[in-house]
């Protein structure tokens, strides 16, 4: 199997002269890629400029970011013929690689509006490079820039950074300084393309947690009452567990949960309700195993939540009392 370490430029509208387009708010206008074999050896490069289609006036970011001129982008050619190119270039057996998570999922909102075929019918598996150099290198949460882990690695710096090939090579670069397969067991999940049924969903154990990405649901109540979005079962022994914190949220988007096994201690479950372009929503759930201390932090957030929905409660019934229109965003 080959890796397509890939990075794009776009550009976006300039709301006083060009609106955005619903459904591409960022149109690509630059794909570069470096190909490595199985041993992470630099095998191929892939570097075109896109003619614009949809935004033709360079929003003063991009041109500040990327330092290209709409003159250049007019040499170009258009999104599908550079694309065809690039899916011929990938080859048959191949993984995605990128620095952080927002690539792909341009990628996919530009095939769309061109009437692209898909690359799958489901989330998408992918290398989030970014993700990978935390998990190898610091502390898992942390998430820095190409050039900072360029610097950290003593990768030569030889060519100039933030356009997409360049960004493409130093994201290869650090892939292949990579190595633990502990690490590299770490996969991410594009989602711009949601499972559809309950067996396309997705449920994956890495080494220190679990997820899970849910099918579609028409709202959130909908999603919260699945017992597979609540249910909590230990994910190493696949046995049903006491819950011991109910699922509660601290601000109505994530939600969270404390269970206990038997054999494995503390799992902590966290909740994201994501929404989609069709006003349906679906599911991120993590799991993993915490310390009792980990646990007495949880309770606090809950006893803060809890309180939080009392004052609100409160100001609410007082505001009825005195007929005072109730507006929502206002605190």
């Amino acid at each position: 199997m080959n890796y397509i370490v890939l990075d794009l430029e776009w550009n976006q509208g300039n709301p006083a002269h060009e609106p955005e387009v619903y459904g591409i708010p960022f149109e690509i206008v630059e794909i570069g890629a470096i190909k490595l074999n199985d041993k992470k050896e630099m095998i191929g490069e892939f570097n075109q400029l896109i003619k614009p289609q949809i935004y033709h006036e360079m929003h003063h970011i991009t041109r500040k970011l990327i330092h290209l001129q709409m003159e250049q982008l007019e040499q170009g050619r258009p999104f599908v013929k550079v694309f065809d190119d690039f899916m011929q270039w990938c080859g048959e057996d191949y993984l995605f690689c990128t620095w952080g998570p927002l690539d792909l999922t341009e990628l996919q909102k530009n095939m769309k509006y061109y009437d692209v075929e898909p690359f799958s019918d489901r989330p998408l598996k992918f290398y989030d490079v970014q993700k990978l150099f935390s998990i190898a290198f610091e502390d898992r949460k942390s998430r820095r820039t190409l050039e900072y882990a360029v610097d950290f690695l003593n990768i030569e710096k030889d060519i100039p950074f933030h356009r997409a090939f360049s960004d493409a090579y130093y994201t290869a670069k650090v892939l292949a300084k990579i190595t633990d397969e502990n690490v590299l067991c770490n996969y991410s999940f594009d989602t711009f393309i949601k499972p559809k049924t309950r067996k396309e969903e997705i449920h994956i154990v890495f080494d220190t947690y679990a997820k899970y990405i849910s099918r579609e649901f028409p709202d959130k109540q909908h999603a919260m009452e699945d017992k597979d979005v609540t249910g909590c079962r230990c994910y190493l022994c696949h046995k049903n567990i006491k819950r011991k914190i109910k699922w509660f949220s601290p601000n109505g988007k994530h939600y969270y949960a404390i269970s206990y096994c038997d054999k494995h201690g503390y799992m902590k479950g966290k909740i994201r309700i994501r929404k989609t372009d069709e006003d349906t929503v679906y599911v991120v759930k993590t799991e993993k195993f915490i310390s009792p201390e980990e646990v007495e932090e949880l309770k606090s957030k809950m006893d803060k939540a809890k309180q939080q929905k009392k004052q609100r409660k409160k100001k609410a019934h007082i505001m009825k009392i005195k007929n005072i229109p109730i507006v929502k965003g206002i605190k």
